[in-house]
Order: C-alpha cells, then structure tokens, then sequence
C-alpha cells in the first residue's frame, strides 16, 4: 500500500511540476481568488523553540515545505537563499521549513555545504505541518499575506529569485503597504 501512495505521489510531483511557465511569474504559480486562512502549524527554529506562522504576522512570508533528501529541494535552496538576501526585511521573509528527522543539524550542515547565509533554519521534524498545509510531494512553496492567509501556492521547484519572482512579490509588498506619514 505504502508504494502505491509513493507511486501515485511521485507521479502527482512528476505531472505539476511540468507545467510550461507563465508568462507573468516565470514560474506556475496558482494564485488564490481570495486569500485562504491556514491551519496553525508548529515548526522551530534553529535552537529548537517552539514557532508558528503567527510569529511572522505582519510581513508577506515565502514558506516553503523541503528537505535536505529532495533533490530539487536541494536545487531551488540558493535561489531562495538569494530571495531573502534581496527582499527579506521588516517587510517579507523567506521562511524555508524543513521536514528533515534530522532537525536543525541537518539542515545546518547543508546550509554549510552550498553556502546559504540569509536563510534562517526552521524545522518540523514530525513533518505534521506538511500535512496539516495538505503537501503530498515537496517541494511546495506559500505565499502568505500579512495576516497569515494563504494568497498562492507553488508545487515543484523554481527559480525564486528571478526577476519575474522578484517583482511578483515586490506588486505584492507595494500594493498591501502599510499607510506611511507624508506619502499619499
């Protein structure tokens, strides 16, 4: 049974993240009607403590679902290490959320490996924040708003910090800024 759902799985990954790029986003991103209110997830940071999304509240987050084993994980990891190097901030954080059993070692020690300096490490090393977010295959990345709604999703790798990427957040992060003294 087990290799049925790997099988039916693997070939749900194989199929979406086929799909041609847009012309729009340079990546097959599915964009919500309207924003989706997310489940409570629980996750931690690099020394362990307890986190959820609720601790990003505020800022768009980029969250994406990977582990150091998933190959295309491994392959998109710089781009969004080059992401949060350019846009992270008060504003937007790239928050990528690792299923590892190893925790926070593994992904240090990866980290370490190709040189990822401005991500930060989160994990869920049970993997129920996956599920809870209803991921069958990684990687899956959300796009969430200020007040932790899910505006889109993205299943499969890609190039996250090209400019097609770059300024479909950037449209994000100028048309939901917060009011600011002297600018109409």
């Amino acid at each position: 049974m087990l290799f049925v759902i790997t099988g039916i799985a693997l070939l749900t990954f194989s199929l979406l993240s086929s799909n041609k790029k847009t012309e729009k986003t340079g990546v097959v991103f599915a964009i919500n009607s309207q924003p989706r209110v997310l489940p409570t997830i629980r996750f931690a940071d690099a020394k362990e403590r307890a986190m959820t999304l609720q601790d990003f509240r505020g800022k768009f987050v980029l969250l994406n679902i990977w582990a150091t084993w998933c190959v295309p994980c491994r392959e998109e990891m710089p781009t969004l290490d080059r992401l949060q190097a350019k846009l992270g901030g008060p504003d937007f954080e790239v928050v990528a959320l690792s299923i590892d059993r190893g925790g926070p070692f593994a992904v240090s020690t990866f980290y370490s490996e190709i040189g990822i300096r401005a991500l930060r490490i989160y994990v869920d090393k049970t993997g129920d924040a996956a599920t809870d977010l209803g991921v069958v295959a990684i990687p899956v990345t959300l796009l969430i708003d200020r007040e932790g709604r899910e505006i889109g999703r993205k299943i499969g790798p890609a190039e996250w910090d090209s400019p097609e990427v770059v300024t479909l957040i950037q449209g994000y992060l100028g048309a939901a800024a917060p009011d600011q003294p002297g600018k109409r």
